[in-house]
């Protein structure tokens, strides 16, 4: 059946695809399903985090702030293609908005952000979107962003959940296609378990973990989450593509790379996921008396794709 499935995942800047659910789309490329990644801004941004780029001989040493900015800016698509080939991402859409910027920083202004677009705007370009690659599966961030409020990743957040229920709805968007219906959307989600498990894991292998207690105070999501998908071998996939944005990763940073990928297969082999909608069955809740986790975001998909 998976030649006949579609997962699009949303996600705001380049590198994001990277760092959230990477192995999860691998796996399922590698399964046959079509993969589709939108990401909805250029990144103009993000500030230069690999300083070895700075080292004599490489290409970032002896320039101005200003040169710097020019440089990364240049860059970053082709670390988003490289990225993308390393996931295996079938198609990369650019939804053609700028980067924000953080939160009350002078970007927030520029008439052409995504965080000043007009949301129904916005979301007609992602409907037509779905409208024309139709995925079963649609992945966008949480509804909870108090960890990391970014206006680009609020922004991603309200367009795929109005474009979820939008896409099949003949009175939304007529010019953007014939209606198409996704069945399930997901949120990411860095869940306690998993931050628990990396730095135990960091401090058992490296005798140190970059995850102080202000990790620790973050919002603790664990109890939303319905689904966790086994990618114990597929961390290659975030690696490669977080080392694919030379400007953005630093390659000797503990947060990113202090474990292998065998050791972060060892020390957690999942992705967290939260089924926020389903209209193929009910939501699984494993905190409920006898609930049980669900182990595929296809789950409930194959009747529905063959009636």
């Amino acid at each position: 059946m998976a030649a006949d499935w579609t997962i699009m995942t949303v996600h705001a800047h380049p590198d994001d695809e990277a760092s959230k659910g990477a192995p999860t789309l691998a796996k399922y490329h590698e399964q046959g399903v079509h993969t589709v990644l939108v990401c909805c801004t250029g990144g103009e941004e993000g500030d230069l985090q690999n300083p070895t780029l700075r080292e004599p001989g490489q290409p970032f040493h002896d320039l101005t702030p200003e040169q710097e900015r020019e440089l990364v800016v240049s860059m970053r698509p082709g670390e988003l293609d490289a990225s993308a080939k390393v996931i295996g991402f079938d198609e990369v859409i650019m939804l053609g908005y700028r980067d924000s910027g953080m939160a009350d920083t002078p970007p927030n202004e520029h008439p052409d952000c995504f965080h000043q677009a007009d949301l129904d705007e916005a979301t007609g370009r992602l409907v037509a979107h779905i409208r024309r690659t139709k995925p079963q599966v649609l992945i966008t961030y949480s509804d909870d962003q108090q960890g990391y409020p970014h206006p680009d990743h609020l922004r991603v957040h309200d367009i795929s959940v109005l474009a979820f229920d939008r896409a099949g709805d003949p009175d939304w968007y007529p010019e953007a296609g014939a209606p198409f219906q996704p069945l399930k959307l997901y949120y990411s989600t860095w869940s306690r378990r998993r931050l628990v498990a990396m730095h135990e894991g960091l401090l058992r292998h490296k005798g140190e973990s970059p995850f102080d207690e202000a990790w620790f105070e973050r919002p603790d999501t664990d109890h939303r989450v319905t689904t966790r998908v086994d990618i114990g071998d597929y961390f290659w996939a975030r690696t490669g593509a977080l080392k694919a944005h030379a400007t953005q990763v630093d390659p000797t940073a503990a947060f990113w790379f202090g474990l292998t990928d065998e050791q972060l297969r060892d020390v957690y082999p999942w992705e967290d996921w939260i089924l926020a909608r389903s209209l193929v069955g009910d939501i699984p809740d494993p905190y409920a008396g006898g609930g049980e986790y669900e182990h595929d975001l296809f789950d409930g998909v194959a009747s529905e794709v063959t009636s």
